[in-house]
């Protein structure tokens, strides 16, 4: 009989960085709204099916931001939700920053730096999408 194996491979198109704070997440984006001059609005809630077995989706908290002139988007999600972990192996993580699009490496290394500068935010730290198990969770 023969086999055939389909693979898919997911395109990964996008930077994460990886947050921790104790801050509830409309302070956090106020406070990086005023320091590093964003303008993150809140939207509706991510609705992700992380539970293979439910028929209930989990909510997680889910802002945006978008430069108009490189066309680059900013969501900031909470890795908490609202009966799960959005990406359960960075547990320790509270919120997540995705840049999709073009963003230039200093740019990137700046916002790290103004995130890492904030006393509020404890670490800022960027990570590699492609090492990230439940990555599909971030896809949208």
């Amino acid at each position: 009989m023969n086999r055939k194996v389909l693979k898919i491979s997911v395109d990964l198109d996008f930077e994460l960085i990886a947050l921790t704070t104790s801050l509830k997440d409309y302070r956090a984006c106020y406070l990086i709204n005023k320091h590093l001059n964003f303008n993150f609005v809140k939207g509706n809630d991510l609705e992700v099916d992380i539970y293979q077995n439910s028929t209930e989706p989990v909510y997680f908290s889910l802002y945006h931001d978008e430069w108009e002139s490189t066309e680059t988007h900013f969501y900031f999600v909470a890795n908490r939700g609202t009966d799960g972990l959005l990406i359960p192996e960075l547990r320790q993580t509270h919120y997540f920053l995705m840049i999709k699009n073009y963003i230039d490496e200093n740019e990137l290394d700046i916002i790290l730096a103004g995130l890492n500068a904030l006393p509020e935010i404890t670490l800022a730290i960027k990570i590699e999408p492609k090492k990230i198990k439940s990555i599909e969770n971030l896809l949208f």
